[in-house]
């Protein structure tokens, strides 16, 4: 396909936005001019972006018209190649590579005499990698498409995967939504059962019910393969390969295509920041070389994860990163990724024992690395130009200027960040804090301390809340109540009241105003009980905690029910209303002894009254447009697990009376611990 020519970055949106970035422009200026070069040099040597992020189908395993297996790989500390497997009964000589140039390597196996190809699908294969000492090293391709766990060991075999009939998708990928609400996911704990739950039963169980919730996008966790299940994920052995412990690679694109049939996008939570230090089963010394695929010596070596670090100068590990997002996006039909550890990728300290304070001189200068910056931006520019629909998202918690502001605008190309700052203030509060003390003002700027033209995802929690060592929000709220008292057959008991009460509370002031987008993770939705922690040594190989318990929402009399029927509720109203999607929220209320907060936001009034036991009567509060106002939403509906005190048919009426610089105002009743959405009926909400 045709590749747009790039002009030079319109720095004027940038810095009316940000003016102090100004004294920064030759930074700016020199880091796209990088980006420029980057394009070019793929021009000139691979014939462009489009064919070079495609090169998953020329490396690894490539079967031919004719059934012929075509072999590539780079390693060029390698002094020579062999394949060996089933096909050959494990002879380790027998079918050496032809050296090419650059390091490449190539060997072809011709079909057999019926035509069929020489190695049969799922049959197991392994690199035999000659050191130039002589040594044999045995390898798994790093472009290997689907790996297996031994039984009798820790490691993964390489499977030869090439089904006859893979599966085909039938759903056409969902527009890229307005607004943005994203059901974070792990396929292996989405089961109350003790074990590794499967893709088929993320298919059959869960997708329906995100689909009740309102999320129209899931962030799928640890697909990629890795070979210790409790890293999460997050220590990737095999770039191409979905994870088998829970299925097969036609199984997870089952679930993709359903989850398309709903409307839902996909993200695929990718590490491309780095990689599991694994050498038997993962890309660490693949050729025999701490180099190869990373930085030699200590530079490729995180201190604090213990994994290798990506050498992104290298030009043969930018045609295996972008082809694995280009893998992903068209072999799987992901719609887009979120990229983890982004801050250990901007900088060469990766973060390790700095603290951001936010000055511009953080940013720039020689502590950042350019080679991954760079490569960060040409990544979001294939990925803008070849799917206009994809969404990407930064975990950064530096705070890097410009990570969500287009690439032609001196940006890094991300469509958001995550607002990886309100979760732990949440948290400080409720470990430090009575509720009489909490800080309204504090709240508010926590909530709406993010750079202006640059999109956040806010969320109160995500999985780094709910693992072992921390709690969940409904944790840290109930804690040991939840075993015993979550019944609503009986009167709540003041822990379990104040607990269900605030969890709604904050949850709905970070959707409605701490971002652009709303990240939710499973379960925590529903106030699911206790921790997370996966099997392992220290907890003796358990899977107790190493679930999510959908069965509680199930039973009726149960809490954690009402509490699903809040976030189904807070999220369809979303969708009416469209508040993510428009500008931030003006706030016209934070008043400190009262504990209330108001704002406007999409022509949609907001109240909170946090106080724990001052309800207050003819509140007046500030509004923008004149009208008439409902209430759409209430958490103290008993529906919600509220007490029911305010009467949604009531109609609030605006009074030409200004108040906090907006033109009009209206009296309301507020009680104690209670959130409302109030909604003009007069405005037309289609956004």
């Amino acid at each position: 396909m045709a590749e747009p020519n790039i002009v030079g970055p319109t720095l004027n949106n940038l810095f009316e936005t940000d003016p102090q970035l100004k004294p920064f422009e030759s930074d700016i200026q020199r880091r796209y001019g990088l980006f420029q070069r980057r394009l070019v040099e793929l021009e000139e040597a691979e014939g462009g972006f489009d064919q070079f992020s495609r090169s998953y189908q020329t490396f690894g395993v490539q079967r031919q018209a004719n059934n012929g297996l075509l072999f590539k790989e780079w390693a060029p500390g390698a002094a020579a190649l062999f394949l060996t497997g089933d096909f050959n009964d494990w002879n380790n000589v027998s079918h050496p590579y032809e050296k090419k140039e650059h390091g490449k390597w190539e060997l072809y196996l011709p079909p057999k005499k019926d035509k069929s190809p020489a190695i049969p699908h799922e049959s197991k294969l392994k690199v035999v990698v000659q050191t130039p000492g002589g040594e044999r090293l045995y390898r798994i391709s790093p472009w290997a498409k689907y790996v297996t766990k031994r039984l009798d060991s820790n490691t993964y075999d390489w499977v030869h995967w090439d089904p006859l009939q893979p599966y085909l998708h039938k759903h056409p990928r969902p527009k890229k939504p307005k607004s943005l609400r994203v059901y974070e996911a792990h396929v292996g704990i989405a089961s109350p059962e003790g074990k590794i739950a499967s893709y088929t039963n993320f298919t059959v169980n869960v997708l329906p019910r995100i689909k009740d919730l309102g999320y129209n996008c899931i962030q799928l966790m640890a697909v990629m393969e890795h070979a210790y299940y409790a890293s999460f994920g997050y220590q990737v052995t095999s770039f191409f390969a979905a994870s088998s412990r829970f299925g097969t690679p036609e199984e997870l694109k089952r679930l993709i295509d359903e989850a398309h049939s709903m409307g839902i996008m996909v993200l695929l939570d990718v590490v491309h920041s780095h990689a599991s230090s694994n050498t038997e089963d993962g890309l660490n010394m693949f050729d025999g070389t701490d180099a190869c695929f990373f930085h030699a010596g200590p530079r490729g070596d995180h201190t604090i994860w213990g994994s290798r670090l990506f050498n992104y100068a290298s030009w043969e590990v930018k045609r295996f990163l972008l082809s694995n997002l280009r893998w992903w996006m068209e072999e799987y039909r992901f719609d887009g990724f979120r990229f983890d550890g982004i801050t250990s990728m901007l900088y060469h300290h990766h973060g390790i024992g700095v603290s951001f304070t936010g000055k511009l001189s953080e940013y720039f200068g020689m502590q950042v690395d350019e080679d991954c910056l760079v490569h960060l931006m040409v990544t979001n520019h294939i990925l803008r130009t070849l799917y206009p629909d994809c969404i990407t998202i930064a975990e950064d918690v530096s705070g890097m200027p410009g990570l969500c502001r287009a690439v032609t605008e001196g940006g890094c190309g991300f469509d958001y960040r995550l607002a990886m700052a309100i979760p732990d203030k949440w948290i400080q509060i409720l470990k430090e804090y009575r509720d009489e003390d909490w800080d309204i003002s504090d709240i508010i700027k926590t909530l709406t301390n993010r750079r202006h033209g640059e999109a956040s995802i806010a969320y109160a929690e995500s999985h780094d809340q709910a693992l072992v060592g921390d709690k969940s929000l409904a944790f840290w709220l109930m804690d040991k109540e939840m075993y015993t008292n979550m019944s609503a057959l009986v009167p709540m008991t003041p822990v379990i009241d104040r607990g269900i009460q605030l969890h709604k509370m904050i949850r709905l002031l970070t959707h409605t105003l701490g971002g652009e987008a709303y990240l939710n993770f499973m379960g925590n939705e529903f106030g699911h009980p206790e921790w997370l922690d996966f099997p392992r040594k220290g907890n003796d190989e358990s899977y107790l905690y190493a679930r999510r318990q959908y069965n509680l929402v199930d039973i009726e009399h149960l809490r954690y029910r009402q509490l699903y029927a809040f976030d189904r509720d807070m999220n369809h109203t979303e969708d009416k209303y469209g508040w993510l999607a428009s500008e931030r929220g003006t706030v016209t209320t934070k008043h400190q002894a009262d504990k209330v907060i108001v704002f406007e936001r999409a022509s949609v009034i907001f109240i909170f009254n946090f106080h724990p036991t001052q309800s207050y009567n003819n509140y007046r509060v500030a509004v923008g447009p004149p009208g008439k106002y409902k209430i759409k939403l209430d958490t103290d509906d008993r529906q919600y697990g509220g007490h029911g005190r305010l009467e949604h048919a009531t109609e609030f009426f605006t009074e030409p009376v200004p108040f906090h610089d907006r033109p009009n105002s209206m009296q309301v009743y507020i009680p104690c611990r209670t959130a409302l959405v109030l909604a003009n009926e007069e405005i037309d909400y289609c956004y």
